[in-house]
């Protein structure tokens, strides 16, 4: 087991739970979810708003120095966006503490600077949302490229409630380690259980039904995967033991397992990449797939 919370700039006492902000329903959602969490754990909560001044200035020219009250505009309706993002994080939690940051930058850039020095990131995804044109680039990008650990908040939907479980995605891979510390610190912070989802195969049940593998004795094969999952697992029930642990193990469908678990859990934990962690790849393409598809809050975990 690979400790990471020693020297972890994420769970120093001066890390703030950062979120993004664009004014929209589900950036609001997101906002609700990040006041929440930080007052629970007793952080700061940091609201930021992208302004994108270079592209604009790339796009308008001279012309924004003809006319000063272009960017000026932007600045005034970024100042208007945070200051009811405040509000409706004070609305959450009265005595929280809340900082605004309006960057020149974009939204993507700025949030992932911040993220080095987060305990977590959060941002909103809009329910329902399909294919990678609707996830948005801000998103995308910051899921793909932040340090630590991103939280899309999917709508604003009410769970089953504070015992729901928290729910994370065990590969087996060295890869995913940071991903089962993670949720099991969150369990361990919300005092639920802990539901472990793994697959010996990242196929679906379809592509699986007329695969060579199922030549090999399945009997054998589930002994094998859970003996993997509970060597996974062992240092951190040790680290977190009052965190009960349910293990699932399953021959295929990662993706379509942790979707059905995610319809009763209050948040769901995957890792940013697949079990080969390649580092050329954006998303793995389970998480990738949650980003869009999760009935709740899915926390996404880069490992160091």
């Amino acid at each position: 087991m690979v400790d990471q919370h020693e020297e972890n700039p994420h769970e120093l006492a001066s890390a703030a739970v950062v979120v993004g902000t664009d004014g929209t329903e589900h950036a609001s959602a997101a906002v609700r979810w990040a006041a929440r969490t930080a007052a629970d754990r007793g952080r700061r909560l940091l609201i930021v708003h992208g302004l994108n001044l270079p592209a604009a200035r790339a796009t308008l020219g001279v012309y924004d120095v003809m006319v000063p009250p272009v960017s000026e505009t932007m600045r005034a309706r970024g100042s208007k966006i945070l200051t009811e993002a405040r509000a409706l994080a004070h609305g959450v939690a009265p005595d929280l503490s809340v900082a605004t940051k309006l960057g020149e930058e974009n939204a993507a850039a700025l949030l992932t600077a911040l993220s080095v020095h987060a305990h977590l990131v959060v941002l909103g995804a809009t329910p329902g949302m399909g294919t990678i044109a609707h996830l948005g680039s801000t998103l995308l990008a910051v899921t793909a490229h932040a340090d630590g650990a991103v939280v899309v908040v999917r709508g604003d939907r009410q769970l089953t409630g504070d015992r729901a479980p928290v729910v994370v995605g065990a590969d087996g891979s060295e890869v995913g380690e940071a991903a089962i510390a993670a949720a099991f610190a969150e369990a361990a912070a919300r005092d639920v259980d802990l539901v472990t989802i793994h697959a010996w195969s990242d196929l679906s049940a379809g592509e699986f039904a007329g695969a060579q593998y199922l030549e090999i004795p399945l009997e054998n094969l589930e002994i094998g995967e859970r003996a993997l999952l509970a060597e996974r697992l062992a240092g951190w029930q040790e680290k977190y033991p009052d965190v009960t642990v349910i293990r699932k193990v399953y021959l295929s469908g990662p993706r379509e397992h942790l979707g059905d678990w995610s319809q009763n859990a209050q948040l769901v934990v995957v890792g940013s990449r697949g079990r080969g962690g390649f580092r050329g790849l954006l998303l793995g393409s389970t998480s990738h797939w949650l980003v869009q598809h999760a009935e709740c809050p899915v926390m996404v975990v880069h490992p160091k």
